[in-house]
């Protein structure tokens, strides 16, 4: 099995951690407001909330992907 090794230009992804931790927290607060039987349309807006900032961190990685990865593999001599 062949292994891949990452440039020191990689992309890391320490950064988005306070934002999944932030969409962690999100989530357990739906959790504890469907066990509440709270009112629907709070739970969805906290849901809708949790949804945007996935989206949002989606876009934050995958524009990482594209600046470094990409970027990356495009300009090496091996392109394999």
């Amino acid at each position: 099995m062949k292994t891949v090794k990452q440039s020191k230009a990689h992309a890391g992804h320490t950064k988005a951690l306070p934002r999944l931790n932030r969409i962690q927290g999100q989530l357990s607060a739906v959790s504890k407001m469907i066990e509440n039987h709270e009112y629907c349309p709070k739970i969805i807006q906290q849901l809708r909330a949790a949804t945007s900032a996935l989206h949002s961190l989606e876009a934050y990685i995958l524009q990482g992907h594209l600046e470094h990865c990409v970027y990356d593999a495009m300009n090496t001599k091996n392109r394999k």
